[in-house]
């Protein structure tokens, strides 16, 4: 395939409906998708895909799947995922995502309140969900198993292939009238969003709200080349990682899936060499911590002053003083280059979303030639409404609006955001607060300030904000973010609305304290290690550190740690691993007043 502006590669769909189809006959025989058979990386090109699309989306027809119709799609991050989400889309129908790591009531609560008439799943574990909740699904006809292994025979399920087959026996042509009935204002999605209360809220996303979306990032530029290849483990569940497969897919791009275990992220990394990686902090904390923990922080602090300066100078088109670049060389050669390996060597932007991050962290990577940017947006957005570029971008900011979309600051300090990439509303659920839209302004519920060249910062959240009852405003987010750079901690909220002072929940880091705990000859289970005094001398000297960057009132005065990491399953986390505030505060209460009345 040959390189063009990114323009040009563009299908130029005019819905997500016809943008698998226009996608196969533009880029043909160039690699859609990379994904693991065994150890070995399997490459599938867009005209196979095109070949299986289309057939799933006549087989869909065959199934008796109507124009409008919701089908849920509940699996892991795969090439599977994608083409049954494309056939959907072909056919008319709406896709619902599901997370796979969802329980059996989520997965209800997901497929039952967008009346889902059929679903994807996955494996038979994924199918068991469902024939769990099966009878209190009503509008459930069909359930198509990815693998269909260890599916019971009375489950009622059909083969991904079985379906395939069922479309061949299909005239095409039934395909080209379905997708050119789809108008741009009809639904694309229901992406449900876990906000931190309540069950999950239907956001109605249509194929303009997408379709805008995309041409509004390939404007800024989200993928630039022919060669670009995208390494995609995010759950496809999630707005970001849906973004990120429609972007690619519609430019011609590479997506190499993961192998599905978090443990080999890293050395995937470095076998499928990416050029754009989308992330969560977690993953750049992580790195940024094992990094720091087995190095000199005072000369890693230097390496990276000494990174940023070249950098910087190398954006401007200046000359690098001798001096410096000989700086620059002792520590790529000690330190970036180590860094850029671990990514793969190739990659020219990483962007994080869904949660802060430490502007520590954005600077180490940036100088050591990691380019880790921060967006902003949400799924009432179509995934995002500002950008940074590694061109344009100020650390501690999101970026800039992307081209079309407006944002202001409220009186209150709220942000609101303007453009066609704004939803449609809440399924069955108008919410008047938080993803209110009044005369096209989104309110969004977070808290925030634009600087004079454009730039939006993120200060908080409405109704995570502090007040101390000495009548202090708080935003928490900042010395959790400063505690989480610490290598032995896993995640930490804080606690201190109407009382004297903030205290702080957190929880360990196993991968990190486990081996710790040995070399000091300390037990090496989790729950022993959060009463172990050293472990609590370890943590006080973290959080002096925190401490420090903040006036007296702002400090921490107690902290206590959890026997157990916040998790899903254990109902403090959210699918897209935010933490769960309000469920963090209720579940904990108890152990929380300990600290005031301790």
């Amino acid at each position: 395939m040959e390189a063009g502006t990114t323009a040009d590669r563009s299908t130029g769909s005019k819905t997500i409906a016809d943008l698998l189809p226009k996608a196969a006959e533009k880029f043909g025989a160039h690699t859609a998708a990379r994904h693991k058979a065994g150890d070995v990386w399997t490459d599938v090109s867009f005209h196979d895909i095109g070949v299986t699309v289309t057939e799933l989306a006549l087989g869909l027809v065959d199934l008796g799947i109507q124009k409008g119709d919701r089908v849920s799609l509940l699996a892991n991050t795969r090439p599977e995922w994608a083409y049954a989400s494309f056939a959907i889309s072909s056919a008319g129908a709406v896709v619902v995502p599901i997370y796979p790591s969802n329980s059996p009531s989520e997965c209800e609560w997901v497929a039952g309140n967008s009346e889902s008439v059929a679903i994807f799943c996955e494996d038979a574990k994924q199918v068991a969900k469902i024939l769990e909740v099966r009878e209190k699904l009503p509008h459930l006809r069909h359930i198509v198993v990815m693998q269909p292994d260890g599916v019971p025979a009375g489950a009622g399920a059909i083969s991904l292939d079985e379906l395939r087959e069922r479309g061949r026996g299909r005239d095409a042509a039934e395909l080209e009238a379905r997708m050119d009935s789809v108008a741009p204002d009809d639904p694309y999605t229901f992406i449900y969003t876990s906000g931190t209360t309540g069950p999950p809220k239907g956001c109605v996303l249509t194929h303009r709200n997408y379709r805008s979306v995309l041409d509004m990032a390939q404007q800024r530029g989200l993928l630039q080349d022919a060669d670009d290849v995208v390494y995609l483990f995010l759950p496809l569940a999630h707005a970001f990682a849906l973004l990120i497969q429609l972007g690619a897919w519609d430019t011609g791009t590479t997506i190499a899936y993961w192998g599905g275990d978090t443990k080999q992220i890293i050395p995937e990394l470095a076998q499928v060499q990416p050029t754009y990686l989308p992330s969560v902090p977690r993953i750049f904390e992580k790195l940024y911590g094992l990094v720091t923990a087995h190095g000199d922080p005072e000369l890693i602090a230097k390496a990276t002053q000494v990174g940023l300066a070249v950098r910087r100078l190398e954006a401007a088109g200046e000359p690098i003083p001798p001096e410096l670049q000989e700086q620059y060389a002792q520590a790529d050669e000690q330190l970036f280059k180590n860094v850029r390996a671990a990514f793969g060597g190739r990659l020219r932007e990483a962007v994080t979303g869904a949660a802060p991050i430490a502007k520590d962290i954005l600077e180490f990577f940036y100088a050591c030639g990691v380019p880790v940017l921060e967006g902003y947006g949400m799924t009432e957005t179509a995934t995002v409404a500002t950008s940074s570029t590694p061109e344009e971008h100020k650390f501690g900011t999101v970026g800039r609006p992307l081209p079309g979309v407006e944002v202001k600051i409220a009186d209150d300090g709220e942000i609101l955001i303007k453009g066609a990439n704004i939803f449609r509303g809440y399924y069955k659920n108008d919410d008047a607060s938080f993803g209110a839209v009044e005369e096209g302004w989104l309110h969004t519920g977070d808290l925030g300030s634009i600087d004079e060249d454009g730039y939006l910062s993120i200060t908080g959240r409405k109704k995570d904000i502090i007040i101390t009852a000495g009548g202090k405003n708080l935003t928490p987010a900042n010395i959790e973010n400063d505690l989480k750079q610490s290598r032995w901690i896993s995640q930490a909220v804080m606690h201190g609305d109407r009382r004297p002072y903030p205290v702080i929940i957190l929880t360990l880091d196993e991968e990190e304290i486990v081996p710790w705990a040995q070399q000091q000859g300390l037990p090496t289970d989790v729950p022993a290690l959060a009463r172990e005094p050293k472990v609590h001398e370890l943590i006080q000297a973290e959080l002096d550190r925190a401490n420090a960057n903040y006036a007296q009132v702002e400090q921490v005065k107690k902290f206590a740690i959890l026997d157990h990491d916040f998790s899903q399953e254990t109902g403090e986390l959210t699918p897209s691993l935010k933490v769960k505030r309000n469920v963090v505060n209720e579940k904990y209460a108890d152990l929380l007043e300990g600290l005031y009345s301790g």
